[in-house]
């Protein structure tokens, strides 16, 4: 197994992406801690983790909220010893979010909590763990939004997913040489009821659609193996890295 004798901490692992990593990084071998802040489905998460014979803890934390994220990191050591992954999948895409002259102030620090700060406060305390250690992955979520400008904006989701691509780069020379190292994942459009929800039509969906050379919306397992990856030892050498798993989106002009 991949990710055998490994502890990882995933946020953002009660539904969708962070639930399908947690699924497969158990089946891999890991022990898992699965952190939401949706208490019902986060133990139907480790709940199925466990049915199939895996390791998993749920520790309900708002990843925004720093006493919350110091607690399950120390909940994560107390059950597991060590932590070996931290995978800083939390994030949200509201649909009151928009261009900067119409985004509230409010939904503007809401988005930069979850997606952003949750990352920055989880590092902080997983990070002094794994220098312990001398080895640690750390897998930040971004977005293929980041590089591209849109006619129908998103502008504090886009930053947020901005501010992780920089993150990542200075994680990864801050504590490269403490054998941590720090990638990011950018999904192109997933076929999420998130997303779906922002289909107004059949000609809303096919005009995005249209844009992926591969023909088709990502699914959750295309990103969950990137991260497979990157977590296990055979990126051992990867590290700065901006993954971009998109269908080819960023690749057309046209």
């Amino acid at each position: 197994m991949r990710l055998a004798g490994k502890v990882a901490i995933i946020t953002g692992a009660a539904s969708g992406m962070g639930q399908a990593a947690a699924l497969l990084f158990a089946q891999e071998g890991a022990s898992v801690v699965v952190t939401d802040v949706n208490a019902e489905a986060g133990e139907q998460t480790i709940k199925s983790i466990r049915d199939a014979g895996g390791t998993a803890l749920f520790v309900k934390t708002n990843v925004a909220n720093e006493e919350e994220v110091k607690a399950m990191v120390t909940t994560a050591v107390d059950a597991f010893g060590h932590v070996d992954i931290l995978y800083n999948n939390a994030g949200i895409m509201p649909m009151d979010d928009g261009s900067v002259t119409d985004i509230t102030e409010m939904t503007w620090d809401r988005i930069m909590d979850v997606n952003i700060k949750s990352a920055f406060l989880c590092s902080k305390y997983v990070i002094p763990i794994m220098m312990k250690h001398e080895k640690g992955s750390i897998i930040n979520v971004a977005s293929f939004v980041a590089f591209m400008g849109c006619t129908v904006p998103q502008d504090a989701y886009t930053v947020s997913k901005g501010g992780m691509l920089s993150l990542t780069k200075s994680l990864a020379v801050q504590y490269g040489r403490h054998g941590i190292r720090c990638n990011a994942i950018c999904p192109g459009p997933i076929e999420t009821p998130l997303l779906r929800a922002l289909w107004t039509s059949e000609e809303a969906r096919n005009l995005r659609l249209n844009r992926i050379p591969l023909g088709r919306f990502g699914e959750a397992k295309d990103i969950v193996y990137m991260a497979l990856y990157l977590a296990s030892d055979e990126s051992s050498w990867t590290t700065g890295a901006w993954l971009t798993v998109d269908g080819g989106i960023t690749s057309n002009y046209f």
